[in-house]
């Protein structure tokens, strides 16, 4: 109950105020309580918190108001260790976890500057891929470019969480230095654009648009006079044909590799970010962005797949290169990685690859089999019941199909009301905690 409480308790009470409510808990009972229940009431809350903070851990530094309860709570527990020494072990820990996640009360120097950290995607792909993933928070400053109409770009610093105000504000103080911008900077605006040509204008007040841009969308920024002759990068319409690296590689060592790095994606996830983005998503995504760049990259392998066949010449060599993606497939499933999994074998049932009726004919009966028990097993039908009941007897690590919980949590959030008659309810937040603690279980083990 605790955790599902701590899990859950956003939907109905800002974490602010949930702490204020441990903090007016603590000092005792009424007046007159004997020193046993005082202590009962005390233990009870150091209980609540100790599991607050195990659980938020690096999230509290989005949080400055919080972050200024428990310190203040901290600071009133603290005076109370000669008073009550049956609490030092629960103090103790409360004192290595505040340490922890640098909530620092007696030492209040300035924090040392952060790493700049290259967004995984959105700046030079290579650089982004072979850094370790670390989780990323609101606060965290990242480099990334804005394109100008011409397809020349600035290279900006900018905090993660960012509005589109800052961002305008950090490309027009780059575009001060060059000669024919500088004077028209206050009327540029921000645009989102895909690959197909497809542009939005971002408002001024929107947060966190590194991580909600498509995986073929770039940012630009122009004048409202020079919006409708935006066109897309040229390398991303003139598609040469031919062979890439994938055609030298070993299934084996593709499986591997995506199995490592998307388990690295996965580890930094939050699980509180799963419950933000379904129940908070009107509050912009500064939570959500390790879930976010997940969530891109299966798009990102779905669309790789089709284009990756498509690009191949010759009946053989396509033939060749599809046999080796179903083996991909085959050995990501056998990782326990199902998002790759999921996400090549939804990538070969594309449409305009499923019309690619000589290449499907010229793969051995061995793989045309193998890649319909694939189908069987991805297949919505009955809620997914076949890929729940493989998943089901798989044990940790594994790497989900990271949509499919959200799916989950989206149905248990419009299904039922949080609060009923102005109370909270419990059955629901049971529900939503349960389904999030899958993620932990399937955590719970490192990846060899």
């Amino acid at each position: 109950l605790l955790d599902d409480i701590v899990l859950t308790h956003s939907l109905f009470l800002p974490t602010e105020r949930f702490l204020q409510q441990l903090h007016q808990q603590y000092p005792g009972g009424p007046r007159g309580a004997t020193r046993g229940s005082g202590l009962r009431r005390k233990r009870a809350v150091l209980a609540v918190l100790l599991h607050f903070l195990e659980t938020y851990k690096g999230l509290l530094q989005e949080e400055e108001s919080a972050g200024k309860v428990i310190k203040e709570l901290y600071l009133l527990i603290m005076k109370d260790t000669s008073l009550y020494h049956e609490l030092e072990d629960e103090i103790i820990k409360l004192h290595q976890l505040v340490e922890t996640v640098e909530l620092k009360v007696a030492d209040e120097t300035p924090p040392p500057n952060k790493q700049v950290k290259p967004l995984f995607r959105h700046f030079r792909r290579i650089d982004s891929c072979l850094q370790t993933r670390v989780a990323f928070r609101g606060s965290d400053e990242i480099f990334c470019r804005v394109y100008m109409p011409d397809h020349s770009y600035v290279t900006i610093r900018s905090r993660l969480s960012a509005s589109v105000q800052d961002i305008l504000a950090s490309v027009t103080e780059k575009l001060q230095y060059s000669e024919e911008q500088s004077a028209r900077g206050d009327a540029l605006i921000l645009v989102t654009m895909a690959s197909s040509g497809e542009k939005a204008v971002l408002q001024p007040s929107e947060e966190c648009v590194f991580t909600t841009l498509g995986i073929n969308s770039h940012l630009f920024a122009c004048t409202r006079d020079t919006f409708d002759s935006l066109v897309p990068l040229p390398e991303e319409i003139q598609v040469v044909p031919g062979d890439t690296e994938i055609h030298r590689a070993e299934p084996e060592d593709v499986a591997n590799h995506l199995t490592a790095f998307h388990w690295e994606l996965f580890r930094c996830i939050h699980e509180l970010e799963f419950v933000d983005y379904v129940f908070h998503g009107e509050r912009g995504r500064r939570e959500t962005a390790n879930l976010e760049l997940l969530l891109q990259r299966c798009s990102e392998v779905q669309h790789w797949v089709g284009t990756e066949l498509l690009l191949c010449e010759g009946l053989g060599k396509r033939a060749h290169l599809l046999k080796k993606l179903i083996k991909i497939a085959a050995i990501c499933k056998q990782n326990q990685d199902m998002l790759s999994f999921y996400a090549i074998v939804i990538g070969l049932n594309n449409a305009a690859i499923s019309r690619l009726r000589l290449t499907w004919e010229k793969l051995p009966g061995k793989f045309k089999n193998l890649f319909r028990k694939f189908e069987n097993l991805t297949d919505p039908c009955r809620n997914h019941k076949t890929y729940r009941e493989v998943l089901a007897k798989m044990k940790p690590p594994l790497i989900p199909f990271v949509p499919l919980i959200l799916k989950d949590l989206t149905f248990l959030h419009e299904g039922s009301k949080t609060l009923l008659d102005g109370l909270v309810n419990v059955e629901k937040l049971h529900c939503i905690a349960e389904k999030v603690r899958t993620v932990r279980k399937y955590r719970s083990r490192p990846l060899c």
